[in-house]
């Protein structure tokens, strides 16, 4: 028992974590592409939301007065709000340890959860999966928004959980800031060997795109609840593999005298 909590109490390597964090990148990439088909509103990229809401709010100066709340308005307020409450029960994680196994298991496995409840949502709610034009949203009803609201909430937990890893991979869900910083590696061009600033970054991108192919491929055959059933399912074998990404290994001892924080 003893040896069970070592193991779980354990933080990971998160230079040797690549295999999980390219399927959170994948993950952004497939759970994006569901809530976009269906409504034109990003359950991951909370930029786009929040300018949403700034026109929101500008209609109501313009010379008509518009004081309509337009379902879109809505639907991207869902998205902000349940993402950023999913990013506060990431916090939980500094309780445990944000970098323990033990953490990278539970938040993992609260992220299935939330896809499993988005899948149960959008099932019941009888609603179409794909949308041909803005003015015409797939989702429209109340059950619909809960659906909006479990996926953004896994979202916003996978997005703290990545960021406190510290990696080359950053959050994992915006891929702005990682485009960026390729863009601006200094080795950028060496392509004769591995560099893992460069190439967990190439990593990031190309699996998020991956993803997002995959799951607009599912979205077509199986509907919106079957492909997040999928993604459920997904996210539960990533679940499972932070019982193999190994863990740090303890600093060695330093001579007497020594200061670590000199």
């Amino acid at each position: 028992m003893s040896t069970l909590r070592q193991i779980l109490m354990q933080e990971v390597d998160g230079s040797r974590a690549s295999a999980p964090l390219t399927a959170y990148c994948f993950m952004t990439g497939y759970i994006d592409v569901v809530c976009f088909s269906a409504i034109f509103v990003w359950c991951a990229f909370q930029t786009g939301n929040s300018v949403q809401l700034a026109l929101a709010l500008a209609r109501l100066f313009n010379g008509s007065r518009d004081y309509s709340f337009q379902l879109v308005d809505g639907q991207s307020l869902c998205s902000v709000l349940s993402f950023i409450f999913g990013a506060f029960i990431g916090r939980l994680g500094d309780k445990i340890g944000c970098k323990t196994r033990l953490w990278m298991i539970l938040g993992t496995l609260i992220q299935t959860l939330f896809t499993v409840a988005a899948a149960i949502a959008i099932w019941k709610s009888g609603q179409r999966s794909v949308s041909d034009s803005r003015d015409d949203p797939a989702w429209t009803n109340a059950i619909s928004f809960v659906c909006i609201g479990f996926m953004s909430a896994s979202m916003g937990l996978q997005g703290i959980m990545g960021k406190r890893l510290n990696t080359q991979f950053t959050t994992t869900v915006v891929l702005t800031t990682t485009w960026c910083e390729l863009i601006t590696e200094p080795q950028l061009f060496h392509f004769r060997r591995l560099v893992m600033s460069r190439d967990h970054k190439v990593m990031a991108i190309v699996f998020l795109f991956i993803g997002a192919f995959t799951g607009r491929a599912i979205l077509n055959k199986f509907g919106s609840a079957g492909t997040l059933g999928v993604g459920a399912g997904i996210r539960f074998l990533i679940t499972l593999s932070w019982l193999f990404v190994p863990g740090k290994k303890a600093p060695k001892n330093l001579p007497c005298g020594v200061n670590l924080c000199s």
